[in-house]
């Protein structure tokens, strides 16, 4: 026989994988309003289903977060939006060769448990924010072949000098300064 507390702790537990899955699925649907998709492989990308884990080009884990976007060379264009910030759980946003514009959002530096972050190949402008010194679990960030400007933040080279930040590439922008090529690092800017 299942006590009452242990139902109720249940129903509990059920609602706040829900809400995740909600937060995370609301999130990606506010990203795929601001994408033009012209070959549909966001087809499956249907906000009115409660968990995300179900959409083509999403991975989650054991808890039905998403974990992983992968969208390279797909066709894409449109911008990268805020809410991408409340996907608390990822660790891989594969969004390279496409024709993304518009700026890296500051949002995404609250994705802690982010490990890849590859937006080259795209079109985005602006400045590199401050706040991606916050991924303190990045191993890899690729934002070359963009049209980024200003200096790369110090936040930011601070994940290289501490050896987490293994794989970085900001070549192929409008970057001003200067950056000294590591041994686990690929830096420059044109």
């Amino acid at each position: 026989m299942v006590s009452p507390i242990s139902l109720v702790s249940l129903v509990f537990a059920v609602a706040i994988a829900s809400v995740d899955c909600n937060i995370e699925g609301d999130a990606l649907s506010a990203w795929k309003t601001n994408l033009v998709d012209p070959s549909n492989v966001l087809q499956s990308w249907d906000s009115t289903l409660v968990n995300p884990c179900t959409w083509y080009h999403i991975t989650c884990d054991l808890n039905d977060h998403v974990t992983r976007v992968d969208l390279g060379h797909i066709g894409l264009s449109g911008i990268l939006v805020p809410q991408l910030g409340d996907l608390s759980n990822l660790q891989y946003l594969e969004v390279y060769g496409n024709s993304l514009t518009g700026v890296i959002p500051t949002e995404i530096g609250k994705i802690t448990t982010l490990i890849s972050l590859d937006l080259y190949q795209n079109q985005l402008s602006g400045t590199i924010p401050p706040s991606l010194g916050s991924l303190v679990s990045l191993k890899f960030l690729r934002l070359n072949s963009n049209k980024l400007t200003g200096a790369v933040p110090a936040e930011v080279l601070q994940l290289v000098k501490s050896g987490s930040l293994t794989v970085y590439n900001v070549s192929d922008n409008q970057l001003v300064g200067s950056v000294h090529h590591t041994n686990t690092a690929e830096l420059g800017s044109k």
